[in-house]
């Protein structure tokens, strides 16, 4: 099953938060998206890891992604070796993106910017020759998205790309409610947490301003690229 998109996630609610603007608008224009969260969120102030596979497939429902997978690596323990690469390689290689979207490159918390580098080595390794992954038991072909674009999470870096994501912007925020063990219920008796508060998720939405005015627009997305991105035509950019 090939994808357009692959979204990859340290946690479930990762691309909800940052990313499920751009998700929901490329859904819209017809492509494929698909998402893989790598660890279960197991180390989460509140809720269970059983829980958060709920709303992560509830939320996939709101988004219209062709699948949601999770890999279950150990949240916050995870290192960067073979044994963490190559479940993702094996991803790569059976969803065959054009682009993925990955965590950001550096971050308040410690698996996203860990995350942003095991991707990175997974996808250069995926599309190795002489790397030998199987699925089924049938060989797989080397792989290589074209690009990958890293989302901005709490640290607000400065984007290289900005996505509009006007029209889908309380979309997204149904898709982060989803997460309802997580975000802001004022009738929870769970303790609370950094993002558990009400003024976190109206900072998500006046991080998304703060993008929009880079484009003259409402509410947008942020994106960091490792390397330069190319154009064919400058009088096609917004």
């Amino acid at each position: 099953m090939k994808v357009d998109i692959l979204g990859i996630s340290v946690h479930p609610d990762d691309i909800e938060l940052s990313a499920s603007g751009t998700v929901l608008k490329h859904v819209d224009q017809g492509y494929t998206v698909g998402i893989i969260d790598l660890t279960q969120g197991e180390l989460g102030t509140r809720g269970t890891a059983e829980i958060r596979l709920q709303e992560a497939a509830n939320s996939a429902k709101i988004l219209g992604l062709t699948f949601r997978e999770n890999l279950g690596l150990k949240d916050g323990f995870f290192e960067i070796n073979e044994s963490t690469i190559f479940p993702i390689v094996r991803s790569i290689r059976q969803y065959q993106p054009s682009i993925v979207i990955a965590n950001a490159l550096k971050d308040r918390h410690p698996d996203h910017g860990r995350a942003a580098e095991l991707v990175r080595r997974a996808i250069f390794i995926a599309g190795l020759l002489k790397v030998e992954t199987k699925q089924n038991g049938v060989i797989q072909p080397k792989w290589r998205p074209k690009t990958v674009f890293h989302y901005i999470q709490d640290n607000l870096l400065h984007p290289d790309l900005v996505v509009d994501i006007t029209p889908f912007a309380e979309k997204k925020m149904q898709s982060i409610r989803a997460f309802k063990s997580q975000f802001y219920d004022p009738n929870s008796k769970e303790p609370e947490s950094p993002i558990s508060s009400k003024e976190f998720l109206e900072y998500v939405q006046a991080s998304d301003k703060i993008f929009g005015r880079y484009i003259g627009v409402k509410y947008a997305e942020g994106f960091n690229v490792r390397r330069p991105i190319g154009v064919n035509d400058l009088l096609r950019l917004d």
